[in-house]
């Protein structure tokens, strides 16, 4: 029998820093293979005990299979298990037989078992014969690739007999007058064609590792299977082009800033990463950088969207990377009450979120903030000297966060002692000296997002908002703060912080029109394309296009308060009630007079006292709301 695992504290302290030493992220490895056989071990005895699930298949002989793979290749079967394709389809199967997924018939997302254990039969050159689920003519191997049938297009599911000998497939369709017909290929070592879609690779080094990107495997995406989407030849030149780009960055330092290749946050070891899975499908406009996920369901793997060049996919990388480690920690200990309810501010989301978002959140972030804080004075990794900005707004951003997380969320013991680490972290880094005029501009970015956040977001009480706009017309103080109420989610229009993302470059900005590309995470939510005003993407399932920055914006980041003020103004005459014109009207508002910076702190309330008012009348409702 097999001991209880017990990660050593040092280790644990290491990942709750941010960051994590071979070891202690080996660890994390092992308990993933741990959870993965409970997860198999629950399938498997689901399977027995209602074998039809399985449709055309035979369990038992999938399973004998598997184990001559194993005996003749120890160690094979483990590899496989470990991957994020078999991670991927196996919580989905599982989620399958509780209800809580959707998908193609059972049998087909079942059978899949079957693919797994063909695979392992190639890998270990055993034999095999068994049946395999094929969709739309096509049967995916995990971690290998995709091969179609020759012949006329089958459509929906079918079963497939496929025979493994000595590393060769034989796949023969099994129904009569379908038109399809056999195929015979070397899945190991045969080329790609138009019958055998073999995985894309990304050598991390030649000779070395190398890092699946899948753009075939039906699992690849968040939960739900999909299509493939076979990469053109130019868009696998530009992903390999990046790749390299990327890996060369998390590489040594090249310059003379605080870099370190060491354990510490934003530290990456490109070789960790498993599987990069291209945004699947078309977004709005086409790809747009700045996008990406990930889920606990496959260690190591993550869903990006085509990033603008090598530095963007790197911090990705990174990123991404980190929901992968805190995945894993929250597989083996509970960190704090699992509550649900969004209704908490995170300065990189348009929309509230719940605590476990949080914390994903702030382990993320700070993984992205030590890669910046790596990168100052790297010219070759940062020729615009943008790192300290980013560093110093990202820095800014999660701290506000672990606030949060430390004084509202219910933490376990583990939970306190990883929200401490990070803070521990966050804290060393707010004493270290940026570029003020970075540093400036970050608190700037950070405070416009969080004022448009909460205009948007949260609205007073009917009866503060009755009393505040009475005693703005009396004279009277105004009355206490109550608590905000949260706007209803249908009422709420999603944004983008187009403002916050000129922070980045103000140098770009010239006779009040910006006039080069900036690709980058806007400090909301994902990036915006600034010359042309292209709309920033947005999540599936996420509303309307974001509009392009206004002249206002121009002026408020050049430090044109005045101008931007009257700006503000004029653009709430001509689109009244946009709560980005009233946030930017107090922003420049604010810079002028620095007394009244207490109007951001609940900028809901401003909202409410001039709720029916004209802008002429806003800064006389400022002093008033700010008078002693």
């Amino acid at each position: 029998m097999h001991g209880p695992m017990r990660m050593p504290g040092h280790w644990f302290d290491e990942l709750a820093a941010g960051g994590g030493s071979a070891e202690a992220v080996g660890f994390l490895v092992e308990g993933e293979r741990a959870r993965r056989l409970v997860l198999l071990r629950e399938l498997l005895d689901r399977l027995e005990e209602r074998p039809a699930l399985l449709g055309p298949a035979d369990l038992g002989a999938i399973w004998r299979t598997v184990e001559q793979a194993e005996a003749r290749n120890p160690g094979c079967v483990e590899e496989l298990l470990l991957s994020p394709q078999v991670g991927s389809w196996l919580a989905h199967m599982l989620r399958r037989l509780h209800g809580t997924s959707a998908g193609p018939p059972l049998w087909v997302d079942a059978g899949h078992l079957a693919g797994v254990a063909v695979v392992a039969a190639l890998r270990a050159g055993t034999a095999a014969d068994l049946v395999v689920p094929a969709r739309e003519g096509a049967v995916a191997l995990p971690t290998l690739g995709l091969a179609r049938l020759p012949g006329v297009p089958l459509l929906g599911f079918q079963p497939v007999h496929a025979r493994v000998r000595q590393g060769e497939l034989l796949l023969l369709p099994t129904g009569r007058g379908t038109g399809a017909t056999a195929l015979t290929v070397r899945p190991l070592t045969a080329p790609q064609s138009a019958l055998w879609w073999p995985t894309h690779r990304l050598p991390v080094r030649p000779g070395g590792p190398e890092v699946a990107l899948d753009d075939i495997d039906p699992y690849r995406d968040l939960d739900r299977p999909i299509p493939p989407r076979r990469l053109t030849p130019s868009e696998l030149g530009t992903w390999q082009s990046l790749f390299t780009d990327a890996v060369a960055l998390l590489g040594p330092a090249s310059g003379p800033g605080p870099r370190s290749r060491g354990t510490g946050p934003g530290t990456l070891r490109p070789e960790a990463i498993r599987r990069i899975v291209p945004w699947p499908g078309r977004l709005p406009n086409g790809p747009v950088a700045g996008l990406s996920a990930s889920t606990a369901d496959a260690f190591g793997s993550m869903v990006v969207a085509r990033p603008p060049d090598g530095a963007a996919l790197a911090e990705t990388m990174v990123h991404e990377f980190q929901h992968s480690k805190l995945g894993a920690l929250l597989h083996l200990f509970a960190m704090l009450d699992d509550d649900r309810e969004e209704e908490h501010y995170a300065p990189w989301r348009p929309d509230p979120r719940h605590l476990p978002g949080l914390l994903h959140g702030a382990y993320a972030f700070v993984g992205v903030a030590g890669f910046w804080r790596d990168r100052i004075g790297d010219r070759a990794a940062d020729p615009l000297d943008l790192a300290p900005f980013r560093f110093a707004l990202r820095r800014i951003q999660t701290r506000t966060v672990l606030r949060t997380l430390a004084t509202r969320a219910a933490l376990t013991g583990p939970g306190r002692r990883l929200v401490a680490g990070l803070t521990r972290t966050v804290d060393g880094w707010l004493r270290e000296p940026v570029d003020g005029r970075a540093v400036a501009r970050a608190r700037a970015a950070a405070a416009g997002h969080r004022v448009e956040w909460r205009l948007r977001n949260l609205r007073c009480a009917d009866e503060e908002r009755a009393v505040l706009a009475a005693a703005l017309r009396a004279g009277t103080p105004p009355p206490p703060a109550g608590q905000p109420l949260f706007v209803p989610a249908p009422e709420r229009a999603h944004w983008q912080d187009v403002r916050g993302a000129l922070y980045l470059r103000p140098d770009i900005v010239r006779d009040g029109t910006p006039d080069v590309t900036v690709a980058d995470r806007a400090p909301g939510l994902v990036s915006v394309s600034v010359r042309d005003a292209a709309p920033a993407a947005v999540a599936r399932g996420v509303g309307p296009e974001a509009a392009p920055p206004v002249h206002a914006d121009v002026l408020l980041v050049r430090g044109e308060a005045a101008a931007a003020r009257e700006a503000y103004r004029e653009r709430w005459s001509e689109a009244p009630g946009d709560p980005h014109a009233l946030a930017g009207w107090l922003l420049a508002h604010t810079a002028l007079h620095p007394g009244h910076r207490r109007l951001l702190a609940r900028p809901e309330r401003f909202a409410a006292a001039v709720a029916g008012e004209g802008p002429e009348l806003w800064e006389h409702a400022a002093h008033r709301l700010t008078a002693p």
